[in-house]
């Protein structure tokens, strides 16, 4: 499968994109920790500059540093499991580099909110404007969810025949060109839609995922989203308040993808070999831990003042699968010291890491409890229902009665937890929510039992009480949707059910549009392509089973609306939109370029085969305000 690019268009002149991307870029986030040495040879009389050469430590001086990100937006999917083996790009001059040191095997389910570095790489400086990343599929692992249970999926193309490796080039815009400058570092990041690459039909044994992949690269992302690094311990810095390491993404165990610096505040939780610590005392902890320490860092990424920050960072035994086996999920059930984790990710000491849908972990009295942002004494009965895990301990067995660890002489850190929902009412301190999804799982599949001081006060998914303290949420809010991010309180503790930290109302939910018009497209998807927005033809004769809008919890039907969707760009912020064909694709910043082009090609016979739009959804007036939408046409 191959994707090219075409020129974008636009009426900005040259002098001034170059004087853009160079001063936008050179300002870019993190100092990287390369080699040293002077690259310079000498001639006489006139000194000559030694060109850089990635594999030469001698010329590191006259690289640049390319911080390679992998990022993914919400799909159906429950695992996505694929071997990353090449991410190469190209220079102007037709010469390319590559940035990935090594095969990297990672899970695009696990990276919606998330963007990972995977790779710090050493690149000769110049314009770079496209790139090839190849997916390996032979010993994929994909798992969609069918009536609440998980269900193994085989990714094919669009003949049906099962992918294998698969080379998706994609080229940057002109407006987005990468520039890498000599001592500098810069950032680009792959996002791997997955809602919007593929078409599942869950009712086929396995269920079929079909790929029409849709993979852009950006080097200023258009979305926001926590920054994760993962390697190998190198020095810390207590006067500078930062640590340094190499990188080893996802969960590998060998191989050095770069050198990255991470800042820390004395705010920065640490949690090292399984003991706590705050800001300079866990830069102390780890240089006690030593060199070659595993850690992962998770933060934020500041440009204004070009560096990442960690907000948290686990090391030594505390990393999950780094000494002790480990699975990351929520619990959806509990009987006394017997916790239920969907979802779960597996992460055993001597092997890759897996999907398992339910996993039974015990927990005793000296299990040790930790939980982000939280710096008091807790215990196995503050894990509560829905609660998101990550839990280290022993698998004691794993046959076809299912994966049972024993974590009572292990650790569990209770993570932040997602939920969302339908706002019922609105009081001083309080929300009470019709209870949706528990970190993107349907609420029925949680058991509540046992999480009232009495059986009467049990969580209820149809009033599921949330305690807000200080946030505010407008009572206009009332029958709207909400994301909530905090935490379940202890187990047999409720009313009320969750402590809120961080509320998102209806007018900030994060909303996801698709649909697809069959096999053969349509020539008229829409009933108005203009500068206002294209105008959805809901009631197009040619939609398939793909017509909805994800409004968090909501799924709405897209046909079953009293007027057309007009989908409109937003008014502020960085924006990308495409055109895909079946060999090029099309990407623009400014919205008035994406749809002349669009027009051009439906004017030409071209029909439209899918399309995915992400934003904010109006609907009391029936408009997705988008900030990045991504449409498929099949050429005549």
């Amino acid at each position: 499968m191959k994707v090219s690019n075409n020129r974008l268009p636009g009426g900005v002149s040259t002098r001034a994109i170059w004087i853009y991307v160079t001063l936008m870029l050179s300002g870019m986030i993190l100092t990287a920790c390369g080699g040293s040495g002077a690259g310079r040879g000498t001639s006489t009389p006139t000194p000559t500059a030694v060109a850089c050469n990635p594999s030469d430590p001698t010329t590191v001086a006259e690289c640049g540093t390319l911080l390679v990100g992998i990022t993914d937006a919400d799909g159906d999917f429950l695992s996505y499991i694929v071997d990353v083996v090449s991410i190469q790009l190209e220079k102007a001059d037709g010469t390319l580099v590559e940035t990935l040191p090594a095969t990297t095997r990672m899970d695009f389910s696990q990276y919606v909110d998330v963007t990972e570095f995977v790779s710090a790489a050493t690149v000769p400086p110049g314009i770079y404007v496209a790139g090839t990343v190849i997916l390996d599929y032979s010993d994929a692992e994909v798992f969609v969810e069918a009536n609440g249970e998980s269900k193994e999926a085989i990714v094919v193309d669009s003949d049906g025949i099962p992918l294998a490796q698969t080379e998706l080039k994609i080229v940057l815009a002109d407006r987005d060109r990468l520039f890498i400058g000599r001592g500098r570092t810069s950032l680009l990041t792959i996002d791997f839609d997955l809602d919007a690459s593929h078409s599942v039909d869950i009712v086929s044994t396995p269920a079929i995922a079909t790929s029409e992949a849709f993979i852009t690269a950006e080097i200023n992302p258009v979305d926001s989203k926590s920054i994760r690094v993962r390697g190998l311990f190198i020095e810390a810095n207590e006067a500078e308040m930062t640590y340094a390491v190499a990188i080893r993404p996802f969960h590998d165990r060998a191989g050095d993808f770069g050198r990255v610096r991470v800042h820390v505040t004395e705010r920065t939780e640490f949690e090292v070999d399984g003991d706590a610590y705050m800001g300079a005392e866990g830069l102390r902890a780890l240089n006690a831990a030593g060199r070659g320490t595993l850690t992962v860092a998770q933060g934020t990424l500041n440009v204004a003042e070009r560096e990442f920050t960690a907000n948290i960072v686990l090391a030594g035994s505390s990393v999950p699968g780094n000494g002790m086996d480990a699975v990351k999920g929520n619990v959806i059930a509990r009987n006394g010291n017997e916790l239920i984790v969907r979802g779960g990710t597996v992460v055993l000491r001597d092997e890759r890491a897996f999907f398992h849908d339910d996993i039974t972990v015990t927990v005793g009295l000296d299990t040790k409890v930790f939980k982000t942002s939280f710096d008091g004494l807790l215990s196995i009965d503050d894990i509560s229902i829905g609660q998101n895990v990550s839990i280290r301990g022993e698998v004691v067995s794993r046959d076809a009665a299912g994966l049972h660890m024993d974590a009572t002489a292990g650790a569990v850190r209770m993570n932040i937890t997602h939920l969302s929902g339908i706002v019922n009412t609105i009081m001083p301190g309080q929300i009470d929510i019709e209870l949706h999804a528990i970190g993107r799982r349907r609420s029925q599949l949680f058991d509540f039992t046992g999480t009232g001081m009495t059986a009467d006060t049990d969580a209820d998914r149809d009033n599921y009480e949330i305690s807000t303290g200080n946030l505010l949420m407008p009572f206009q809010a009332a029958g709207k949707p909400v994301v909530v991010y905090g935490f379940p309180n202890a187990f047999g503790a409720a009313p009320p059910d969750f402590a809120g930290r961080t509320l998102v109302d209806f007018t900030d939910v994060r909303s996801a549009l698709g649909v697809g018009w069959g096999s053969e497209g349509t020539a008229a998807p829409f009933l108005a392509i203009g500068e206002d927005g294209l105008l959805l033809d809901n009631q197009n004769m040619d939609i398939d089973q793909r017509h909805h809008i994800k409004n968090d919890p909501i799924l709405i039907d897209l046909t079953a609306l009293d007027s057309s969707t007009l989908i409109a760009p937003r008014e502020t912020g960085r924006m990308l939109f495409a055109v895909k064909t079946t060999d090029s694709l099309q990407l623009y910043s400014d919205f008035s370029d994406f749809t002349n082009a669009l027009s051009n090609e439906l004017g030409a016979g071209a029909t439209a085969r899918s399309m995915f739009a992400r934003g904010k959804y109006d609907a009391d007036n029936n408009i997705f305000v988008a900030y990045k939408i991504g449409i498929y046409l099949l050429e005549p």
